[in-house]
């Protein structure tokens, strides 16, 4: 039957006002029986699904309560969020199979690993992962999930008995539990008896930073392939275990659409994603369609979303022999809104995110053979195409930092990918190679394709607009060397047991105590020392000492005139040595080939209180990404100031002041910009990013050239208007500057040159003068990723870095973004080396 948009208006109307009717039958198919042994969820959770936004606490109690009450769940703690909240998955299939679960795991893996299985692919159960609201503003999926867990457990009948006999699900009820409780707190503490569906309702204005992200304001829903968090790692955990056919990832989006499900715009998906992977996926598709028209709901596909960074719930199963699928539902950000597609209610949007759950199970039950077959061939090209590869391995390090290197190792073993030791020190084209600094990854691997997602660079693209990143390639992010080598040759014993690293201090000392600043922890080991009262300097210059050589920003600490005694002082360097995984060498004298330890060119360094601004207008996942820094890896106190009050706080008691970049602009308030102006004369450090360039500039705190394009549109259409733009953005790519060393911003990067990731277009003139430019991109900057012809010809030679005396302190500016979603390491100690070294520049 033919339904016009006329009567889904009137539906949608209708569907809103008669809300608080609704009840489980409102989502649930009809015409089937339901066990009664088994508790609905308003039996536990005390209101109907989509009356009320449901909290983690009780999504979480009613997952549990289905467990024990039904054969067909089982369910597991993986792990807790930040907050402590339990990352949780519910394993549902029929009886029997729960009785060969592990069997059935085994089989499928088999599948991919040698292609072959004791079990013919026509009788293995497809394994579908189906996870919701990864960003907890988005809560029409997990809301969705007390639903459909019910009718997997409840519903009755031999349709169900062969789907769950044919099925193994994993389902992740909610990929983010503290944005989800964050939420759901906003929504229901502002829902009024009287629903309102009027748009300035302030139930649908949440306040800074809404509940879409984790603890830390992170976006979860691109920590997939670098997994920083304990959310993603948990998930990964389970991805590898059991490497799904099939993983779903229930959004939601902007009020005013309808409901999109992949595929997405054909011309965005990844080169390392087979044809056929989007060819399933647009069957899969049909199954939507299917089901969605059956309820009436609106959709779309294979528009606006893509399939291009791999780090995505929805794009990371694609690399992996999976397929990836994204829901979007419109949403209602509370509980009912007026949109241009008539009132749309909460329990509209939950349905949608039900019905396209079920379409994905019977799709998968239905097409099983095949997209088992597809796995299978997936992962025997692999091993094909992995032997015919030229390059045998790739080697990574850091001859002066082993712990950048092991983080990214860490990640490696994450994604289930083998790694050597390097057999012995080694120089390959001019970069030198230290073993157990550095590690060796055969390309001869499962899946060959996964490491070079991560490790290639790419440049040429057949689109020029992309949802996220165009370039992620790990060593780059973390500043490590490599390179790509045809022999095993440099390949050590394969590490299967990877231990953390360590840190020592090489002896007791009476004189003075040295560490060089380029392992990754040296900061959080300064902190420390600084925080106990000690007195500490870093070295402006390089020098000899002992037949050791130190380099820039070598921090000395002396035995003498110190808060503790010799004995005393050496125990506790030994605590932050082990702590920071760092040497500390015990040196004897002073005197040395350059600088001599009592030199002016060691300069003190004082112990920092450092103050961030956040806020409405601030971006929260810039601001984030800085809170984790300080807080996760550096153990260092860091004050959020809220820019709201911010001209009612007495700054005087901090040193640096870190103004992340904004979504609009922080503030035209001239009082606010004369408070950091005097507070900066008085000695302050203010450390902006982004485009507060142009906020510092308008209010006389630096004074900048910039780079304006002159691009016009000729001859572009009224419906190219959106593509032209976009293809302006600079979403996410990798550029190469060159460094000099001396300066203080570039203590601790041994190498002449840094690769930065930027995602702005923000261009800075450098200066007459050479060394004010310490950081400036080259003349061919593009490593990785996508950018203008237009953009590319402003950024070559222009300054990612500015830093300016204004009185007595100090105005730095970074246009990159230099703790990029936590797996950007390469960059962060450039923060590190502004909030102590701020002074001396």
């Amino acid at each position: 039957m033919k339904i016009t948009i006329t009567t889904l208006l009137l539906f949608f109307c209708l569907l809103g006002f008669a809300q608080d009717s609704i009840d489980l039958d409102y989502y649930l198919p009809q015409n089937i029986t339901y066990d009664d042994n088994i508790p609905k969820p308003a039996d536990i959770i005390g209101h109907e699904v989509g009356e009320w936004h449901v909290t983690h606490d009780k999504l979480m109690f009613y997952m549990q309560t289905l467990a024990e009450k039904s054969n067909r769940i089982s369910i597991e703690n993986r792990g807790s969020s930040f907050e402590g909240r339990p990352i949780l998955l519910l394993t549902i299939t029929s009886p029997k199979n729960h009785n060969n679960l592990e069997q059935i795991r085994a089989q499928h893996i088999a599948l991919t690993d040698n292609g072959n299985t004791a079990t013919p692919i026509e009788n293995m159960p497809i394994i579908v992962y189906q996870g919701f609201s990864i960003h907890g503003n988005e809560a029409s999926g997990a809301n969705a999930g007390l639903a459909y867990a019910y009718y997997l457990a409840a519903a009755q009948g031999p349709e169900i008995d062969e789907l769950l006999d044919n099925l193994v699900i994993l389902m992740d009820p909610s990929y983010n539990p503290d944005g989800l409780q964050r939420f759901a707190y906003w929504a229901n503490t502002n829902r009024s008896i009287n629903l309102n569906s009027d748009n300035n309702e302030r139930e649908y204005h949440e306040v800074w930073p809404g509940g879409r992200t984790n603890h830390y304001w992170f976006d979860m829903n691109r920590d997939w392939l670098p997994v920083q968090l304990p959310e993603s790692r948990a998930r990964i955990e389970t991805f590898h275990k059991w490497l799904p056919n099939i993983l779903t990832d229930h959004h939601e989006m902007v009020t005013n659409s309808t409901f999109f499900f992949q595929p997405g715009v054909p011309t965005r998906v990844h080169p390392l994603t087979p044809a056929m992977n989007q060819e399933l996926t647009a069957q899969i598709g049909s199954y939507h369609a299917k089901a969605l028209n059956k309820i009436g709901s609106l959709y779309y596909s294979e528009e606006r979303y893509d399939d291009y960074y791999y780090g995505k719930g929805s794009t990371f199963p694609d690399v992996n022999g999976g397929i990836g699928i994204l829901f979007e539902q419109a949403s209602s950000r509370g509980h009912i809104q007026e949109t241009e597609n008539g009132i749309l209610t909460f329990p509209f949007a939950i349905r949608n995110q039900f019905t396209t759950a079920l379409s994905t199970i019977e799709a998968a039950k239905n097409m099983r053979v095949k997209i088992l077959s597809y796995q299978q061939e997936f992962y025997r090209n692999m091993r094909t195409e992995a032997s015919k590869s030229r390059t045998k391995a790739i080697v990574f390090g850091d001859s002066k930092d082993a712990a950048k290197a092991w983080h990214l190792a860490e990640i490696l073993k994450r994604q289930k990918i083998n790694f050597h030791e390097l057999s012995a020190d080694v120089t390959l084209r001019s970069k030198s190679y230290k073993k157990g600094h550095s590690y060796v990854v055969p390309m001869n691997q499962k899946n060959h394709r996964l490491i070079k997602s991560m490790f290639e660079k790419r440049t040429t693209f057949t689109d020029s607009l992309f949802y996220d990143i165009s370039a992620w390639t790990f060593p780059l992010a973390f500043n490590v060397d490599y390179a790509e080598i045809e022999s095993l040759t440099n390949a050590g014993p394969q590490i299967t047991d990877f231990k953390p690293l360590t840190g020592s201090v090489s002896q007791q000392s009476g004189y003075a105590y040295l560490f060089e600043w380029h392992e990754y922890y040296t900061p959080r080991a300064l902190n420390q020392i600084l925080s106990k009262g000690l007195r500490a300097k870093v070295a402006k210059s390089p020098f000899t000492l002992e037949n050791k050589t130190y380099d820039y920003g070598t921090i000395m600490i002396p035995v003498q005139n110190q808060v503790l005694n010799s004995n005393d002082l050496h125990i506790f360097l030994k605590e932050v040595a082990e702590d920071s995984k760092i040497l500390i060498t015990g040196v004897n004298t002073g005197l040395s080939q350059g600088i001599d330890l009592g030199s002016n060119d060691f300069d003190p360094v004082k112990k920092q209180k450092v103050a961030l601004v956040v806020g409405s207008g601030i971006r929260p996942y810039d601001a984030g990404e800085i809170w984790h820094l300080f807080d996760t890896r550096y153990n260092m106190k860091i004050t959020k100031i809220d820019k709201e009050y911010l001209n009612s706080v007495d700054l005087s008691s901090y040193t640096d002041i870190i103004i992340p970049r904004s979504s609009g602009k922080i503030s035209n308030d001239k009082t606010v910009a004369k408070k950091l102006n005097d507070w900066v004369k008085a000695g302050g450090t203010l450390i902006g990013y982004g485009n507060m360039a142009n906020w510092f500039s308008k209010h006389e705190l630096m004074s900048l050239k910039f780079r304006k394009d002159t691009l016009e549109a000729r001859d572009i259409s009224f419906e190219q208007k959106s593509d032209f733009i976009g293809a302006q953005v600079t979403g996410g790519a990798i550029f190469e500057a060159e460094q000099d060393r001396s300066h203080p911003i570039n203590f601790g990067y041994k190498n002449d040159k840094v690769s930065l990731f930027r995602n702005t277009n923000v261009y800075i003139e450098p200066d007459k003068d050479s060394y004010n430019n310490p950081i400036q991109y080259t003349s061919q900057p593009l490593q990785s990723g996508y950018i203008s012809k237009e953009n590319l010809e402003l950024i070559k030679g222009s300054v990612p870095f500015k830093v300016q005396k204004l009185g007595k302190g100090r105005v730095v500016l970074f246009t990159d973004n230099t703790n990029f979603r936590a797996f950007w390491y390469g960059t962060n100690k450039f923060l590190m080396n502004a909030i102590f070294f701020g002074k001396i520049m």
